[in-house]
């Protein structure tokens, strides 16, 4: 990774104002898109995603089915109009390589075997990009499968770690991902502190990274809280109506 000049941490605060281990404004809503299953919005600081469920429903064609589970899809994408420089429209190795992430990151959320022979496919599109797109993507779509009310264990968690100027921090933003030392994106399930996605670019030392899983993990139970209040404020408002 590239290392500007400039530095990115002055006196204890990063370049947004931050704290290392705080992590930005939350926003999160479900049901942003009515002719999807499930949907949700997802904005940490300037990072703001969009995701949508359909199904699960019966896969076609046939030959393409697992009779003993469904089969979980996922699409991630960046609007063209998400970063200063106009994404590419279309899929390239990168969001390949993150749609497979974000599958792996939620399957073992997923009572799959509940539906065999069926598909569920998740759409994670950013839509304004300032670092951690994976992990607020995993976030969203999280809430989105619970929203299209696909059975799962527990919701996942996504939150990104790093190190900046020398110092641990969570949840990069775009000029921190960019010329920082090294970067962790995971996601959990908080209930048992299952760990479903780590990644790393960087190095670390062992206890770094250790210290990383841990600030990771406790700062994500503030991510669930916001998770689940997004769920309940959406039944909250039906009830009412």
């Amino acid at each position: 990774m590239k290392k500007i000049e400039e530095p990115l941490i002055v006196d204890g605060k990063r370049i947004d104002g931050r704290k290392p281990e705080e992590i930005r404004e939350i926003e999160m809503r479900v049901g942003v898109i009515k002719n999807a299953d499930g949907s949700a919005l997802v904005r940490f600081g300037n990072t703001m995603v969009v995701a949508a469920v359909y199904g699960p429903k019966p896969l076609l064609p046939k030959h393409l089915q697992d009779p003993e589970k469904a089969i979980l899809r996922c699409r991630y994408g960046m609007a063209p109009f998400s970063v200063p420089e106009r994404a590419r429209p279309g899929p390239d190795r990168r969001s390949i390589e993150i749609s497979k992430v974000l599958r792996l990151a939620l399957e073992p959320a997923i009572f799959l075997e509940e539906y065999p022979r069926a598909v569920i496919e998740v759409y994670a599109e950013v839509l304004q990009a300032d670092g951690s797109t994976r992990v607020t993507s995993i976030n969203a779509a999280s809430l989105a499968l619970a929203d299209a009310g696909v059975p799962m264990r527990d919701l996942v968690v996504g939150l990104s770690g790093g190190k900046v100027d020398g110092t641990l921090i969570l949840d990069l933003n775009g000029k921190e991902d960019n010329n920082c030392e090294a970067d962790i994106p995971m996601g959990f399930m908080p209930r048992g502190e299952k760990i479903t996605l780590l990644q790393m670019d960087g190095d670390l030392t062992p206890e770094e990274v250790k210290k990383i899983i841990r600030m990771v993990i406790d700062a994500g139970k503030k991510v669930y809280e916001e998770q689940k209040k997004a769920l309940h404020a959406k039944y909250e408002k039906e009830e009412v109506v």
